[in-house]
């Protein structure tokens, strides 16, 4: 089993960046594919960006086109989301998640183990 813990969250104002991370502890980091999600008041929890074990990275292009990047540290066992250019749209709280075998890596049901989400706000 595996545990994760977000952090870096934060108030921001429009056009400023943060990096959250995500540190995992009691399992093998290297063998999962780690996503991040976001949840909006209101709204459905939602695919920010993936990587895989083996490095390969997708993201949710229609939310995050050029300004989100996802890396991931093996030897730190933490995964990275730098955020950039941050809208008001971008407020809501952040999970990250990981899984073994994922097939969908959009869908939030694909993943094994979540963190306790780290919240993001961007003001105007």
């Amino acid at each position: 089993q595996i545990q994760l813990v977000e952090s870096g969250g934060g108030s921001v104002q429009t056009g400023d960046s943060l990096r959250l991370s995500c540190a995992a502890a009691g399992g093998a980091f290297s063998s999962y594919t780690m996503g991040w999600f976001r949840q909006a008041p209101q709204k459905e929890r939602e695919y920010v960006a993936v990587i895989t074990r083996r490095g390969a990275i997708m993201y949710n292009t229609d939310l995050v086109k050029d300004r989100f990047s996802i890396s991931r540290d093996n030897a730190e066992n933490t995964v990275y989301l730098h955020m950039n250019s941050l809208k008001p749209e971008d407020t809501g709280v952040y999970y990250c998640a990981a899984g073994l075998g994922v097939t969908t890596v959009s869908t939030a049901a694909s993943y094994d183990y979540w963190g306790q989400g780290a919240e993001v706000t961007v003001s105007s």
